[in-house]
């Protein structure tokens, strides 16, 4: 441990303590806590960002959809200047708010799930009501949910990255656990993201089994879906960035892990430029890419999916092209577009003694299905859930 892990050693102890406390407060009834009329699924994870809660969030409510749920998101909506304490994103139609309103996360889930209502509200619980009464959803997907106590759900879902499941340094501010492994006791489900095919994680499986018990895991990793024209809406295949030499810029938790993807992609990334996590684009940025671009030789610029939900204004155009004569100065910018599939190899025969992905889903699934019907029933007939 570095001088900077001793100076911070205090504030990580008063953050486990604060936490602590908070928890007890729950547990014995001193702070209020409410359950909706409907079951509450939560995705969550341990430590600060970076883990692909959203994309698990999707994967999560599509499952859902597929077998018949109307779903609602609910979510805290990160970083965004609310107009209202609850706010409708979308019904399952076209979005109704931006960026800036809505928060990246919750526009990038009303975009890419149709047929799925998303609403944010710094207060789940009053959220979730809102939403229970206006839109009557079979399930309410809490995002980013695992340490919200106010809310009480019925399945937790713990997002952990296969790389780093419990992050550098341990406990928030001296690493960027938000609360110990141990934890994990509390989660019914486990999605293990990063979790790279070619690599064997059965050390990593058995010692998530330590803290999660029987807990199912399901290993996920990242795949490219295409690339979207932020200017034209036109899509891309992957193999379009073959040989291309590009700039890349992100304002994520792990903006690095945008370069990896577009290195696998056959790109050439001339240069990676990391801007704070949901930073809000300013024309001047897209500018200054431009230029960065141009002068080492690059002739496109890519992003993430998340970041372009802060670039796209009102209209369709793309922050900096204020002008016809801006919009004609600018490099293209894309949008990766990703999803999470199941891994096949000794991933998926680490955990469940086939490299077959159908099976790992299929009993995953299972045991998500078994605890929301178990819950339904609970509802039904007013017994505690």
């Amino acid at each position: 441990m570095g001088p900077l892990g001793l100076a911070l050693a205090p504030a990580a102890w008063a953050y486990r303590a604060g936490a602590l406390v908070r928890e007890g407060a729950y547990a014995r009834g001193w702070l209020a806590r409410g359950r909706l009329a409907c079951p509450v699924i939560s995705v969550g994870n341990l430590t600060v960002g970076g883990t692909g809660k959203t994309p698990a969030v999707e994967m999560v409510a599509r499952w859902l959809v597929d077998e018949g749920r109307r779903v609602a998101i609910v979510s805290r909506g990160y970083g965004r200047q609310p107009t209202a304490p609850v706010e409708l994103v979308c019904d399952g139609g076209v979005p109704r708010l931006s960026a800036r309103n809505a928060g990246d996360e919750p526009l990038l889930l009303a975009r890419r799930l149709p047929g799925v209502a998303v609403v944010v509200g710094a207060d789940r619980l009053a959220a979730g009501e809102w939403t229970v009464a206006n839109l009557q959803p079979d399930v309410v997907l809490l995002d980013d949910g695992f340490q919200q106590r106010r809310l009480l759900k019925d399945v937790e879902i713990v997002c952990l990255d296969a790389r780093a499941p419990w992050g550098p340094g341990g406990l928030f501010p001296q690493g960027t656990l938000r609360e110990p492994p141990a934890a994990l006791a509390r989660a019914h489900l486990v999605i293990l993201t990063r979790a790279d095919a070619r690599r064997n994680l059965a050390g990593l499986l058995d010692e998530i089994r330590q803290h999660a018990g029987a807990a199912p895991c399901l290993p996920v990793d990242y795949a490219v879906e295409d690339l979207e024209d932020l200017a034209s809406g036109v899509r891309h295949p992957a193999d379009a960035l073959r040989g291309r030499n590009v700039l890349a810029f992100a304002g994520i938790a792990a903006p690095e892990r945008l370069g990896e993807t577009l290195v696998g992609c056959g790109a050439i990334v001339r240069d990676l430029v990391a801007f704070p996590d949901h930073h809000g684009y300013e024309p001047r940025d897209i500018r200054a890419v431009t230029r960065r671009a141009r002068a080492i030789g690059a002739s496109l610029l890519v992003t993430t999916e998340k970041d372009a939900m802060r670039l796209i204004k009102p209209g369709g155009a793309t922050a900096g092209a204020s002008t016809r004569r801006d919009a004609e100065a600018l490099l293209p910018v894309w949008a990766l577009r990703v999803r999470l599939d199941p891994v096949v190899g000794p991933a998926a025969v680490a955990d469940h003694g086939s490299p077959d992905p159908s099976r790992a889903v299929e009993s995953w699934r299972a045991e998500l299905r078994g605890r929301l019907e178990a819950a339904i029933r609970a509802a039904r007939a007013g017994t505690p859930r």
